[in-house]
């Protein structure tokens, strides 16, 4: 095989990585990083111009989205399941919190940036909320 006709990538140190840019479209890479943690997790973000696709490769990760509106509406979550996709629809308040294996692979815009991707604080009613829904946070307590 040519090593022209393909690409291949990985990324195995913490945090969020793009790894594949091609015209208007990114595939990235989010392993688990600490400021990820359910107990570290301080704002919800939307992006304003792309949906965003989610899909669990290892571990645990869980899925807030807190409605479209200018402000965080009932908070809500989703526990991923492997090899099955999640796609936040533009302008849905989300986050995410993985476990220490947590791998997703993400595909989104290319120019998804902070410019284009407001993000809003948490309270402290709304973090026990995403505390009291995240699935493996759960199990620790």
């Amino acid at each position: 095989m040519k090593k022209e006709w393909i690409e291949v990538v990985s990324y195995d140190r913490d945090g969020y990585q793009p790894l594949i840019d091609f015209e208007s479209w990114r595939v990235a890479i989010l392993n688990y990083c600490d400021e990820l943690s359910i107990d570290q997790i301080e704002n919800m973000q939307k992006h304003n111009k792309t949906d965003e696709v989610f899909v669990l490769l290892e571990g645990e990760c869980t899925l807030f989205t807190g409605g479209m509106g200018d402000s965080l509406e009932e908070i809500d979550a989703i526990f991923m399941e492997p090899n099955r996709i999640y796609n936040v629809k533009k302008g849905v308040w989300h986050t995410h919190t993985l476990n220490q294996q947590g791998k997703v692979l993400i595909v989104e815009n290319r120019d998804t940036s902070d410019e284009n991707s407001p993000t809003i604080l948490l309270n402290l009613d709304q973090k026990a909320v995403l505390q009291k829904k995240c699935h493996y946070y759960q199990s620790m307590v």
